[in-house]
């Protein structure tokens, strides 16, 4: 089974390699919050802008399709390092690193703690935008990480599924879909409380107490549209879990289709 070589990399960590020619960082966040200050050689890639809710086998085919295309726009090689951040350790940041883990991308980072601990150091900022250098990037897929609303359905009581959602969210008081509630078999730990007061993911330790799940089991993360799930996702691999999906197409997708069960 393909495996996550490392996910974290700390800003004093980034701060080394800064100036490496084979270093590709990415700014997940809006191009607003990029254009006010970055990370000095930073490109911006606003993530949250990439929605996707079709993961029939032609949806995800799809996506598969343009992703590879928006990673070659943007520059990315498997022989570059990329670290992906937002604002915190966030769903963004995530989102990338997920991405780019489908892709079989072993040398994917996220900054931990952010923009917010990257400033909070003083390290030097940037207002340069800076161009892309596009590549030719040709996606070698990871099936283990992503599955659509079909693999659900049939599997969906041989699956631990983990909702992260709100507690809102899950039990339906709060609906953004057709429908609200969760998806049958689902428990719910908000990603909220993967991230600590500062920002940062917590460590193994703090993580092992809100997931007391056998390290052998079949895990699905999801959320409304597969950021927060992504989030999740990196904790999971963070305490040894192998076997971790995210369903891309989340209840963004599962709570519009009418005929899928929900609780």
């Amino acid at each position: 089974m393909y495996r996550i070589m490392s996910i974290f990399l700390d800003t004093k960590e980034l701060e080394k390699i800064i100036d490496e020619k084979d270093l590709l960082i990415i700014d997940a966040r809006s191009f607003k919050e990029y254009s006010e200050g970055h990370i000095p050689n930073a490109v911006n890639l606003d993530l949250f802008s990439l929605h996707w809710l079709d993961s029939s086998r032609t949806g995800i085919e799809a996506f598969t399709s343009q992703m590879e295309k928006i990673f070659s726009f943007v520059g990315i090689t498997y022989e570059k390092k990329i670290v992906f951040y937002d604002d915190i350790s966030g769903m963004l940041a995530a989102r990338g690193v997920w991405i780019m883990n489908y892709f079989s991308h072993t040398q994917t980072f996220m900054l931990d703690g952010g923009f917010k601990k990257w400033k909070l150091e003083d390290q030097p900022i940037d207002t340069k935008i800076n161009p892309f250098k596009p590549s030719k990037f040709k996606a070698k897929i990871n099936p283990d990480v992503l599955v659509g609303f079909e693999f659900l359905q049939e599997n969906l009581e041989n699956l631990t599924i983990i909702d992260v959602r709100s507690k809102e969210e899950f039990d339906g008081t709060l609906i953004r879909a057709a429908r609200g509630g969760h998806i049958p078999n689902a428990i719910n730990i908000d990603w909220n409380m993967n991230i600590d007061t500062n920002g940062k993911m917590k460590n193994s330790k703090e993580l092992s107490t809100l997931y007391e799940i056998p390290k052998d089991s079949t895990i699905v993360t999801y959320c409304q549209g597969a950021y927060r799930a992504a989030n999740t996702f990196l904790a999971l691999k963070q305490l040894g879990y192998q076997n971790v999906k995210v369903y891309l197409g989340s209840w963004g997708e599962w709570g519009n289709k009418l005929e899928l069960p929900i609780c």
